[in-house]
């Protein structure tokens, strides 16, 4: 007897996601259609750095990034007298392009060139060899004290010096000549009235009227297209020139003649001689920083006279 039977093809259960594959694209790119195997990340070998370790190797290579900037291509130097006032005054920091003069040949496509006249540049004191005593002072040896002054003589300049006039080749250069005064050259009497002017709340003895810019009149003259840059007179005789009026001197190869701005008041190639290009340090760029060295303590320490004494207009003023 047949009986109706249904048999039902029982089939495993499936999930109901789908497994992603990869492309034909993916397989395109991947290297010789085989799919990228990742590797996995390596640990690092050795203890971790601690962060003392961190900042020490921060700070060595800080340092020796410094010194290669201050051997090759800038250094900080502070002005400490008044020969190139009122161009650099006293207590001005300034930085020194060292690159810009660097030994050998100069290449085109680097920022160097050779000296010229009217530069103010940065070098070592070659020593005074007609009064050698001047060269025991601390503060004044040779080789070891950094001098700034203005190239006035290239090498093979013919110079000659009458009175005001500085001549060249037979030709007096341009300059902008003022006369100003230098309180250094006051009498004590005077010197005290200025500073009771100049400081009302501080004792004239803690003045040091010296270290002062000089005194500009207010009627000074505006410079002529071809002067350069101002040169200062404070001495009716203008005493102090080593070289007669009659006599000329002619620049050695390799040498410079130089002069400070504050012509008064300057040690340099007229009474030392000249420089040696190899002392030459570097042309000065412009003020970083600057401290009024005149202006009295303020009493309140010196994190206050910091911010009470610099001159902040001078920051940042080009040197030229």
């Amino acid at each position: 007897m047949a009986t109706n039977r249904t048999t039902t093809k029982s089939t495993p259960n499936t999930p109901d996601t789908t497994e992603a594959k990869p492309s034909t694209m993916s397989r395109f790119f991947s290297r010789n259609g085989h799919d990228k195997t990742t590797t996995p990340p390596v640990k690092p070998q050795g203890p971790p750095k601690s962060v003392w370790r961190e900042y020490f190797e921060s700070a060595v290579i800080t340092v020796i990034m410094a010194l290669f900037g201050m051997t090759f291509i800038v250094q900080a130097v502070k002005v400490p007298t008044g020969s190139m006032q009122n161009t650099i005054t006293i207590g001005d920091h300034l930085l020194v392009n060292k690159f810009i003069f660097a030994p050998g040949r100069s290449l085109p496509f680097l920022p160097q060139r050779e000296i010229k006249r009217g530069d103010i540049i940065v070098f070592k004191y070659p020593g005074n060899p007609y009064d050698p005593k001047r060269d025991d002072r601390p503060d004044n040896r040779p080789i070891l004290t950094n001098y700034v002054k203005r190239v006035i003589g290239l090498p093979g300049d013919h110079i000659r010096i009458t009175g005001e006039d500085v001549i060249i080749n037979g030709q007096a250069i341009p300059e902008h000549r003022i006369h100003a005064t230098d309180y250094g050259d006051l009498t004590i009497e005077k010197k005290d009235a200025m500073a009771r002017k100049l400081f009302p709340d501080a004792s004239p003895r803690d003045v040091h009227l010296e270290n002062a810019p000089l005194e500009v009149p207010d009627n000074v003259p505006p410079r002529n297209p071809n002067e350069r840059y101002d040169v200062y007179f404070t001495k009716p005789e203008h005493a102090g020139v080593s070289f007669a009026d009659s006599e000329e001197i002619i620049v050695p190869a390799d040498n410079y003649f130089v002069m400070g701005d504050n012509r008064d008041n300057s040690e340099d190639s007229r009474f030392w001689g000249f420089v040696p290009r190899d002392l030459v340090i570097g042309r000065a760029m412009f003020v970083y920083w600057s401290y009024d060295e005149s202006a009295p303590p303020s009493g309140w320490g010196i994190v206050f006279d910091f911010f009470k004494n610099t001159r902040w207009n001078r920051t940042g003023t080009l040197v030229k």
